[in-house]
């Protein structure tokens, strides 16, 4: 039977109160900003535990909003993963700054401390490291928060696949100078358009942020710095607020659909031919449940799941240093092996909140049937 990667319809009795609220917000004029807007900010501060919850107009945003704050330009370098979405490359280049591509860990795909403190060491212009907490799992926050203490450098936490992650008997996402947030609509708390958020213990930077996300403006018309529409729809937050408010079941719940997937391949004695992603000491959120797969059989198995109408996808097939765009900085293959290992051997599941149990067994066994025709 056919499974899709993702189905963000399943909960009909959440929908009808996503609906509700959207009519709600219609309904009360404020479309921009307002009361839904800070509620959610609230709601999620609380969640979270952090002092300021600030919300964007998308994750990407919430990532750009901290380096213009911090002033990074042309002049500057960001150090970051080579392997993870776009926007965390993207936002840096968007600054003028050069991004510093590093390798990875092979476990988590969590940026690798021993890299990052060669690459402060070489760099002197680096002004940001930009960690990605990747698939739900969190980086090795202590290594990498010391070398950046030790350097005087700010951490940046990319946390838009870590809602719901815990490390150290805590929500993710407090440790850095600040964590951006998605809430794409895929993303474990999704809304139902773009949308983001950007969490902070700093005052001085909520409060720069705050001004930066609404064209610079402390009041109307009056420009204290040059700022952007970074701003979020009252109609997303009013939905986010519904979406919130089972974050803690979409956490378990996802967690349970991995344990069943790591019971089926052992079922199916698949677990030779996968390496299934490895667990948290505290809470693995698992936004992506992200297998490797020998580099000679990943694209195959990918085509084999998609003619038998089976979901899968490749999170992420090139990395940053081999990007197109990013060709002038001189990335070639052999630079960042770990992360261009993981490029040719990752495939992800589907895991979503509402996926049956039934599905899960058709997942692994498309995966079964390829394997009994290798």
């Amino acid at each position: 039977m056919p499974v899709p990667m993702i189905d963000l319809c399943r909960d009909k009795a959440q929908l009808v109160e996503v609906e509700a609220a959207v009519v709600r917000t219609v309904r009360s004029g404020h479309y921009i900003l307002g009361p839904e807007v800070e509620n959610l900010e609230h709601e999620l501060a609380a969640y979270l535990g952090c002092r300021h919850a600030l919300t964007m107009s998308s994750g990407t945003d919430a990532l750009l909003v901290p380096l213009m704050a911090l002033g990074i330009g042309p002049a500057d370098e960001v150090v970051l993963p080579t392997f993870s979405f776009f926007a965390t490359a993207g936002v840096v280049a968007r600054t003028g700054a050069k991004p510093v591509f590093i390798d990875i860990e092979p476990v988590h795909f969590g940026i690798d401390p021993q890299r990052l403190e060669e690459a402060l060491k070489a760099n002197r212009r680096v002004k940001a490291v930009m960690a990605v907490h990747l698939f739900g799992a969190p980086f090795d926050v202590d290594a990498v928060l010391a070398i950046c203490r030790r350097y005087g450098v700010p951490l940046i936490e990319d946390a838009a696949q870590a809602i719901g992650t815990k490390r150290n008997g805590r929500m993710c996402g407090g440790d850095g100078l600040c964590a951006a947030w998605s809430t794409f609509p895929t993303k474990n708390l999704g809304g139902i358009g773009d949308g983001g958020f950007l969490t902070t213990e700093d005052d001085a930077l909520a409060a720069k942020c705050r001004l930066l996300r609404n064209h610079g403006m402390a009041e109307q018309y009056r420009h204290n710095i040059i700022g952007g529409n970074f701003r979020m729809d009252a109609i997303q937050a009013a939905a986010l607020r519904v979406k919130l408010r089972s974050m803690e079941k979409v956490t378990e719940t996802r967690r349970e659909n991995a344990a069943h997937y790591r019971e089926l391949f052992a079922q199916k004695r698949l677990d030779t031919f996968a390496q299934l992603p490895t667990d948290v000491v505290d809470r693995h959120a698992y936004h992506q449940f992200v297998m490797r797969l020998p580099a000679a059989s990943r694209d195959a198995v990918l085509s084999h799941m998609r003619k038998n109408g089976v979901g899968s996808a490749v999170y992420y097939p090139i990395p940053f240093h081999l990007q197109p765009c990013f060709q002038d900085l001189g990335g070639k293959v052999g630079d960042h092996p770990v992360a261009e290992a993981a490029s040719l051997a990752v495939l992800a599941l589907p895991i979503f909140q509402g996926i049956t149990e039934g599905e899960q067994i058709e997942v692994v066994g498309t995966i079964a049937d390829f394997v009994q025709h290798l």
